[in-house]
């Protein structure tokens, strides 16, 4: 697993990068504020419902949580099962809301 800060997070959005952006919150915290990735919330990851992820096992799946922790956890459940490129966005919605509101 790498990790990816905001601000690099941030300058490959701003760049125009495609990228795959998943929220692994629980859909009131994505409905409340979110980064405009993907949601597919923790217990789905764990559950191993991947459906929505299995064309992307070999591509970089950019994780964020609130803070950090989920995505950390999603993006170990992930590599476990087989993909090959997840990156987990330390300091999650609350390190990019704090800096760029």
């Amino acid at each position: 697993m790498k990790n990816i800060t905001v601000e690099e997070l941030k300058s490959r959005i701003d760049a125009g990068e495609k990228l795959h952006l998943i929220d692994v919150r629980e859909p009131a915290e994505y409905a409340e504020y979110n980064l405009g990735g993907t949601l597919i919330p923790l217990g789905n990851i764990m559950g191993l419902q991947l459906e929505d992820l299995e064309d992307l096992k070999n591509e970089e799946l950019i994780i964020h949580c609130k803070a950090g922790s989920r995505s950390m956890q999603a993006c170990m459940m992930l590599e476990q099962v087989g993909f090959t490129n997840v990156v987990n966005v330390t300091g999650g919605a609350m390190a990019w809301k704090q800096k760029y509101g």
